[in-house]
């Protein structure tokens, strides 16, 4: 006969305020669930016909976009499982700039296809092993899936070719970009100017800033440049003192040698060649009566990092002091002018390449390797997402630096890399076939989510099996969804020059796996008390009305 030991009630393990959840239903599905909502909230704002959002942040700011990242970045999300996938997809934003939004999508439809497993009785780690192996044959497979690569050296319609996916839900214009294996994403900036449409835009040698110069000089053409990150102005002692003056004349040479100091330093910058000044920091009145009487141009830039930029672009060493610089420490420009774009005055730096009225082959000034995209659109959230849509594009070209091989887009690598899988997991054994399985049914998530956006939910399920159809013929791993339903919603990919990158489209999967992965293999969830004191209570009306 054994004894049976009476256990104790209400046995406290954490201290009051603590929750914990635990079991299939409470964590495990519940995170699914979290994990899905988050995923339909970004997933129709997938492709070219992607719906905006407008999001109001925390602090009143007003954002319209379809770009995830943006997203997911405004949007605060709690939930411990979602935030898991917002990680993984600001992950790949850092490593690709690109196909974010795939990684939240996929992830989310990884874990909406294990949670029927799960209810079907299969255990978390029988998933965990299937979706692993599956994903390592999708890698295996993508790269088998590349035909086509960027030619080296790039030419401009190749470019343009690799570039229009990622920045067609946001009609923008393609620029070549310099040659380097080592592209640096920083040497491209954008500026903002309001007014005037999208085709007004241009790009420009050199670096636009959105001020005029501080001096009476707008205008200075093959110029030595000095670039000081000092205030230009007299300095200040440590310690206040008291000056007793006694006559008219102590009086008027009081400042005299302050100012004869002044005018000696600017003296030797002018004898120095120096004709264009950027300055980092303040410059003051008397500063700026001698600059102009010199006739030097002076261009105040208090942000350090576009300070640094300039230099590049002048080839000049920033100076903490005040002074003449030496040769080397200068640097030269071709052009510096002041213009109006629309209703603004901007100062522009820029050298002058080959073509341009003026050039000269023989000046020290070389081609600049940073160049500037002057915006131009209506609104101010127009501007910010044909920025967005900027900033992708060049992400893609360093994703591309890395790695130029392209696998076809709109969504035929996808489906494809769905059929394989589909066959490699029937010629598995064990439990680990329908994890398998099911990850090759959540790969079509992304042409079923291109289709249901350009054509609508019904359409949307007829163009996938007719899509089905073309990847079982012979030579049909290219097919993809057309969204612009101009025969059968169909198209051929590689006729058509719709290209993804490998690259961005290997870690999108990779991240999507890892971020489910991590979320199925959670079986219970501990949540302290937040931190803080009292909230402060919510009054009706504003705190400062009269009753």
């Amino acid at each position: 006969m054994s004894l049976k030991v009476p256990k104790a009630n209400g046995l406290q393990l954490f201290k009051d305020g603590y929750k914990q959840l635990s079991g299939l239903d409470d964590a495990v599905l519940r995170n699914i669930q979290a994990v899905s909502e988050l995923s339909d909230l970004v997933r129709t704002s997938f492709g070219p016909n992607g719906r905006n959002k407008l999001i109001i942040n925390h602090l009143g700011r007003l954002f319209v976009t379809s770009d995830a990242a943006t997203i997911i970045r405004e949007v605060e999300v709690i939930h411990p499982a979602a935030k898991l996938l917002v990680m993984a997809s600001q992950a790949q934003e850092a490593e690709m700039g690109d196909a974010t939004n795939m990684v939240i999508i996929f992830a989310g439809e990884l874990l909406k296809k294990a949670e029927h497993l799960l209810i079907m009785g299969l255990h978390p780690s029988e998933i965990i092993k299937g979706y692993e192996l599956a994903c390592v044959k999708a890698l295996a497979e993508l790269e088998k899936l590349s035909t086509f690569s960027l030619p080296s050296p790039l030419t401009q319609p190749s470019l343009a070719s690799a570039l229009k996916p990622a920045i067609a839900s946001n009609s923008c214009s393609c620029r070549y970009a310099p040659q380097s294996q080592k592209f640096n994403v920083d040497n491209v900036r954008v500026v903002k100017i309001m007014g005037g449409s999208l085709a007004g835009s241009k790009v420009v040698q050199g670096m636009v800033f959105g001020r005029e110069p501080e001096g009476l000089i707008k205008k200075v053409t093959k110029a030595k440049v000095a670039i000081f990150t000092s205030a230009l102005d007299i300095a200040q002692t440590e310690t206040k003192g008291t000056v007793l003056l006694k006559s008219a004349d102590e009086m008027l040479n009081f400042t005299r040698g302050e100012e004869q100091q002044l005018e000696k330093i600017f003296k030797e910058i002018a004898d120095s060649g120096v004709k264009v000044i950027i300055a980092g920091s303040s410059i003051g009145d008397l500063a700026l009566h001698y600059l102009n009487r010199y006739n030097i141009a002076v261009l105040k830039v208090l942000s350090k990092f576009d300070l640094r930029r300039a230099s590049r672009v002048v080839n000049a060493t920033p100076l903490a002091r005040m002074g003449a610089p030496t040769p080397d420490e200068a640097g030269y420009v071709d052009v510096f002018e002041t213009i109006e774009i629309g209703g603004d005055r901007v100062t522009v730096l820029r050298q002058l390449s080959d073509g341009d009225e003026g050039f000269d082959p023989q000046s020290p000034g070389g081609r600049s390797r940073m160049a500037t995209i002057v915006l131009r659109g209506a609104t101010a959230n127009h501007l910010d997402d044909l920025e967005r849509a900027v900033d992708d594009g060049v992400n893609v070209i360093k994703s591309l630096m890395k790695d130029e091989r392209l696998v076809p887009g709109a969504g035929a690598s996808e489906l494809e890399l769905a059929k394989r899988i589909e066959v490699y997991g029937n010629s598995l054994k064990g439990l680990a076939q329908h994890a398998v399985k099911r990850y090759s049914m959540a790969l079509e998530v992304v042409p079923r989510t291109l289709a249901e956006n350009a054509l609508g939910g019904a359409e949307g399920n007829e163009v996938l099996s007719r899509l089905w159809a073309k990847h079982e013929e012979e030579g049909g791993a290219t097919w993809g969804v057309d969204v612009e339903a101009e025969t059968d919603g169909t198209l051929e990919s590689t006729s058509h020059a719709i290209y993804d990158s490998l690259g961005a489209k290997t870690w999108a999967l990779k991240l999507a796996t890892e971020a489910a992965v991590s979320v199925l293999s959670v079986d219970s969830i501990i949540m302290s008390k937040p931190a803080g004191g009292p909230k402060v209570p919510q009054q009706a009306g504003n705190w400062d009305e009269d009753d």
